[in-house]
């Protein structure tokens, strides 16, 4: 992740966005382009992979951008994250349904 957080940080000082870049800015770019995401998806189960990817690529840029500005490791906090949520959701007891944690 070091690699993708390196080029992130270049082209952005290349172009001095970094001014733009508030934690609320990034965050409403997130959402703006998570939503982007979903249009992809929006009329029917036919969607192009390429748009897909190109729309995923810029939700990742504006978490890595965020996770940056904030100074968190990204890396660290989806693990950490996803212990918690293996905790919430044993194997033996999530396995195979879509149940919310609190109904297992």
């Amino acid at each position: 992740m070091e690699k993708v957080q390196k080029e992130i940080r270049l082209f952005n000082a290349e172009r001095d966005w970094d001014q733009f870049h508030s934690p609320e800015n990034l965050a409403k770019s997130i959402s703006i382009e998570a939503g982007e995401l979903l249009e992809c998806f929006q009329w029917d189960g036919n969607y192009r992979k390429e748009k897909v990817c190109e729309e995923l690529a810029d939700v990742f840029n504006y978490c890595f951008l965020l996770a940056d500005k904030i100074g968190v490791d990204p890396e660290r906090i989806i693990l950490e994250k996803l212990e918690k949520t293996r905790q919430k959701y044993p194997v033996e007891k999530a396995k195979g349904t879509s149940k919310k944690y609190t109904e297992l």
